[in-house]
């Protein structure tokens, strides 16, 4: 048994890969917070324990293995988790949606949660290091 078969792993390792990609989604935000029409997007977060009991993490689109020489590669998780329209609080007269303020507090909220899913992260690692005895 892996490292990466263990089911606390796999959760933060989700975990991780959600709010990788929640920050594409809130830069992306950010960007277009001057587009004439723009709606603000956040992605709805998962159950990232349920998914890792069950042994089904988020279908990613993996590459074909045309010849048994061929590398069967990483597998792509781009769009795994589900886009989610966000209703804001402000619209101007162009039709934006996107406010600054709260774009930059989900960010640095986004940014916490992903460097405490990276410290879980460590210290499990740490904790099977010692298990094992390699310190």
């Amino acid at each position: 048994m892996g490292i990466s078969d263990l089911t606390v792993m796999r959760a933060i390792r989700e975990k991780l890969k959600f709010h990788e990609q929640r920050q594409t989604v809130l830069a992306d935000n950010v960007a277009n917070a001057s587009t004439p029409g723009f709606r603000g997007r956040d992605l709805k977060a998962p159950d990232f324990f349920r998914v890792a009991a069950a042994g089904n993490p988020p279908a990613g689109v993996a590459p074909a293995v045309t010849n048994a020489a061929h590398l069967p590669g990483r597998v792509s998780t781009a769009k795994a988790f589900k886009d989610e329209a966000v209703a804001g609080y402000e619209v101007t007269p162009d039709g934006n949606a996107v406010v600054l303020e709260e774009q930059m507090m989900k960010i640095s909220q986004n940014q916490m949660d992903f460097q405490m899913a990276t410290s879980l992260y460590q210290r499990s690692v740490g904790l099977l290091k010692t298990a094992i005895g390699k310190r």
